[in-house]
């Protein structure tokens, strides 16, 4: 009887074994070992992953918790990965062309005045970002020899030269979309630097224009081009100007501490011989 209830029991587990174990054919999905650890049996958020185990409900009832909501009142975009659901974002402004050869064709068009204002700061950011992001392939004065090209590097295509008379008349919309998206071999920078930084790069390319044509592309003056902005001298004014009052703000601060330390230094004084007096008083 113990032999047969052992022969029993074993085919029993291979049994069990096998159709646990069981592969997926042309037809069959097989089988999986506690699956509920693979699939997910609450709804996760803007992930579709129903199963047939899940708690639920139906898997239409499923679908309502899982599609994408709408944003909450108020939310500010960031950044997007540009599948239908989000918008590619600069930084914290939607940038509404995809990434298509038309898309780009109508952002050219478009897209035609820097908002930022051309201004000494902003140049100079400007430059230390394009020395980081695009001198390397475009080179240190926008002729498209830089030391990837120049230095013996093998390069699938040649990087485009700013300098020719092709780039100097493109409009804004141009490079701000290459700057996006990327064009041909070069990736996009959209997660690389922000919306005023990608603005200021694009204004000191302009400046590289400028100086070689003998031109003027400057805080005072632009003579580059009629749609860029100079700042002008009233930006310097005012810069000095809330400079002055920040500076004079914390000179104020400073005195008031200096006051609140003398009185401080005195007040123990004081109130020690007030102790004093009126510990003779009490004795």
């Amino acid at each position: 009887m113990n032999i047969k209830k052992y022969i029993f029991l074993g085919v029993v587990a291979v049994l069990l074994s096998l159709q646990s174990c069981q592969q997926a054919g042309v037809n069959n999905t097989g089988s999986e070992y506690m699956p509920d650890m693979g699939h997910s049996v609450a709804y996760e958020a803007n992930y579709y992953n129903y199963y047939y185990h899940n708690t639920w409900g139906s898997e239409d009832e499923y679908y309502e918790f899982a599609k994408p909501k709408l944003p909450v009142n108020g939310t500010v975009p960031r950044r997007g990965n540009g599948n239908g659901y989000t918008l590619p974002t600069q930084g914290s402004v939607p940038y509404y062309y995809a990434d298509t050869e038309e898309e780009r064709t109508r952002a050219m068009s478009e897209v035609i005045d820097n908002p930022l204002p051309i201004t000494e700061a902003g140049l100079a950011e400007g430059k230390e970002l394009y020395n980081v992001f695009c001198a390397t392939c475009h080179g240190e004065k926008a002729d498209g020899n830089g030391y990837l090209v120049r230095d013996g590097g093998v390069y699938p295509a040649q990087p485009a030269n700013f300098l020719l008379e092709e780039h100097t008349k493109a409009s804004n919309g141009r490079y701000y979309h290459s700057i996006m998206h990327g064009k041909n071999v070069m990736g996009g920078y959209s997660d690389k630097i922000s919306y005023e930084e990608r603005w200021n790069v694009i204004h000191y390319i302009r400046s590289l224009q400028a100086k070689e044509l003998k031109l003027t592309y400057s805080q005072l003056e632009n003579t580059l081009n009629t749609v860029d902005r100079p700042a002008g001298a009233n930006y310097i004014a005012a810069a000095v100007e809330s400079h002055s009052v920040e500076m004079e703000h914390e000179d104020n601060h400073e005195h008031m501490d200096g006051d609140l330390h003398e009185g401080h230094d005195v007040d123990p004084e004081g109130h020690e011989e007030d102790h004093e007096n009126g510990d003779e008083g009490h004795h």
